[in-house]
């Protein structure tokens, strides 16, 4: 009778020696693949923050080199930083034009005569897109000096004790071709002493005081722009307020110290420099932060 081998499996031994055989497979694998791996969640990371940054950066610069002549300035540690925003600017007329002829809407812009009623000055040579940028509740600003610079600082608007001051809010305005004047609550400029005209017959428009500011927010670190606040002499920290808005333009923040750092506060000086030093951290906070560095070109000429 044929005798037939019985079927068999394979012994525990077997087993034993396939698993290692396998894990030292499997170790042998890891170790060509985990570094690169590694390398590139980090480099997708570091991208990441990197863009981050760079928007941030770029929104910080587009806004400061709005920013009206020598009207910027930053908190003693950096952690945060003001100036005030214009959307446009031209030359006012002058007395000095022999110009100034009231019957035809030609209104020169008073530096003699104070007036707390609203009062018309006509713009020379507008640029056309000027009137489409004028907008009721903005400021006219003419020679700022900046802060502590008597009666050539703005941000003395909401000073009480300022008589005559270097700024006035707009009330009204018009444009009959490539004319345009422009109405303000009142005349400060006849009032100051001495007065300042602008050598150049300068003027800016301010839509308003624009912060940003690093922070606490939710246990993190945030970097906010605030904005829609009233211009006060000191810098608010935080700006507070009726009408106060904020966005977030950055979370993640590794440190708010030496944020911003500015130089060109003295007058005269008609180039001052913005530095931006902005540290980030990834999300995985054992990664070490990035910090990207921006300079911005500030042009002080009144």
């Amino acid at each position: 009778m044929r005798k037939f081998d019985r079927p068999r499996g394979f012994t525990l031994v077997e087993a034993v020696v396939v698993i290692v055989i396998i894990g030292i497979i499997a170790g042998v694998v890891a170790v060509f693949i985990r570094m690169p791996m590694q390398g590139y969640v980090e480099s997708v990371g570091r991208a990441e923050l990197a863009d981050e940054a760079d928007l941030a950066l770029r929104r910080i610069a587009r806004d400061v080199r709005l920013a009206l002549p020598n009207s910027i300035r930053v908190l003693p540690d950096g952690h945060a930083v003001e100036f005030l925003q214009t959307s446009t600017g031209g030359r006012y007329l002058a007395a000095d034009d022999g110009a100034d002829d009231p019957a035809n809407n030609k209104f020169a812009l008073d530096f003699v005569h104070p007036s707390n009623t609203p009062v018309w000055f006509s713009v020379a040579n507008p640029m056309p897109s000027m009137f489409s940028r004028l907008a009721v509740g903005n400021y006219i600003v003419v020679y700022n000096l900046g802060t502590d610079y008597d009666p050539a600082d703005a941000y003395r608007l909401n000073n009480s004790r300022a008589a005559g001051i270097n700024i006035a809010q707009i009330r009204d305005f018009k444009s009959d071709g490539a004319d345009i004047r422009i109405q303000i609550a009142n005349n400060p400029f006849g009032a100051q002493n001495p007065t300042m005209p602008s050598p150049n017959q300068r003027f800016q428009v301010v839509t308003g005081p624009v912060t940003y500011r690093c922070e606490t927010q939710n246990g993190v670190l945030v970097l906010k722009r605030y904005w829609g606040y009233e211009i006060a002499s000191s810098q608010p920290d935080p700006p507070s307020g009726g009408g106060t808005r904020s966005a977030v333009l950055v979370e993640r923040v590794d440190s708010c110290a030496g944020l911003f750092r500015y130089t060109g506060r003295v007058a005269g000086e008609r180039n001052g420099l913005v530095v931006v030093s902005l540290p980030l951290r990834s999300r995985n906070t054992a990664d070490p932060p990035i910090r990207l560095v921006h300079q911005v070109h500030v042009d002080n000429t009144p």
